[in-house]
């Protein structure tokens, strides 16, 4: 690690960066400093919500700002682990790994690749998402999915009647899509953080 220009505080010269989207388990690296994990007071402790977070950079360095983290992560575990009624957890799933792979996120598009195929059983259907991109062949339901997800994740008006309409066609409620889509908008701002922070590595690069 070295000093580099202002608002860059750390840079990896010697980082073995991913080069294609994989369900494989990514490294990621920071750009400001994280808090060191001995550092971490009972404020920040309580803010990472689950404990073993303090072993990842990544939410040591959102942890500086403790009530936004807190918040976040009630936001992300609402979202995806509620799951009462509405969407099914693969299915939300998937429309994180659409927005991610729209986004370029390769670390997100990972993460939630392996999710979505945990919980689907569809390894085949969400490699392809990973190989070849949001437009690859899908059924129906997963096609209405990805769809309003990556339009959702270019613009909010991008969202139109006609993708809503392949929702429900495709056999979603109102309160499926509402899940569809807030899966598609927390990663839209989760992918753009994460980018803007740091950058994804190879496992065991250093």
């Amino acid at each position: 690690m070295s000093e580099t220009t202002p608002g860059r505080v750390l840079d990896y010269p010697e980082l073995r960066a991913p080069e294609v989207f994989t369900r494989d388990g990514l490294g990621w690296v920071p750009w400001i400093a994280p808090i060191p994990e001995d550092e971490l007071t009972a404020e920040h402790l309580t803010a990472l919500v689950d404990k073993n977070r303090a072993k990842l950079p990544y939410f040591r360095l959102l942890v500086r700002d403790p009530e936004a983290l807190r918040a976040r992560t009630a936001t992300d575990n609402d979202i995806f682990y509620n799951t009462d009624a509405g969407l099914p957890r693969a299915d939300r799933e998937l429309s994180a790994v659409a927005a991610s792979r729209s986004n370029g996120c390769l670390f997100c598009a990972s993460v939630h690749a392996r999710f979505a195929t945990q919980q689907s059983g569809r390894a085949e259907d969400i490699d392809r998402i990973l190989a070849d991109g949001i437009d690859s062949a899908q059924d129906e339901r997963w096609s209405a999915i990805i769809d309003a997800s990556v339009a959702l994740t270019a613009t909010p008006v991008a969202l139109s009647q006609d993708h809503l309409d392949a929702l429900r066609a495709a056999g979603l409620d109102d309160l499926e899509i509402a899940d569809a889509l807030h899966g598609a908008a927390f990663f839209n701002w989760a992918n753009r953080l994460m980018l803007s922070l740091g950058e994804p590595e190879l496992p065991a690069a250093r």
